[in-house]
């Protein structure tokens, strides 16, 4: 009798850290693994943390990959530590 056949896994989509630009121009930090998916949620008003309508539309301006969701959340807290003009800095430049 032949061996199991095992069905290859679906390939885990990467996690990312990313910030948008909300109207008035204060920055929101958040982590996914479907980018596209989440910003639709944020500027519709579905989702854990929907953006308000007063400060739609949000707007992708800074995504960093990460190798996983443990490091996707250490990474969201590292920059939500950091000041407004740090947020700004990394927007920027791509890094700090």
């Amino acid at each position: 009798m032949a061996g199991k056949i095992r069905k290859a896994k679906p390939r885990a989509r990467r996690w990312v850290v990313y910030l948008l630009r909300l109207r008035g121009g204060a920055l929101y930090c958040g982590i996914t693994n479907d980018l596209p998916r989440r910003l639709a949620a944020h500027n519709s008003g579905r989702g854990a943390k929907c953006i308000v309508p007063s400060k739609r539309p949000a707007k992708v301006v800074y995504v960093e990959a990460v190798r996983g969701f443990s490091a996707a959340l250490r990474r969201e807290y590292a920059i939500k530590k950091l000041s407004k003009a740090r947020k700004e800095a990394l927007v920027m430049n791509g890094s700090l």
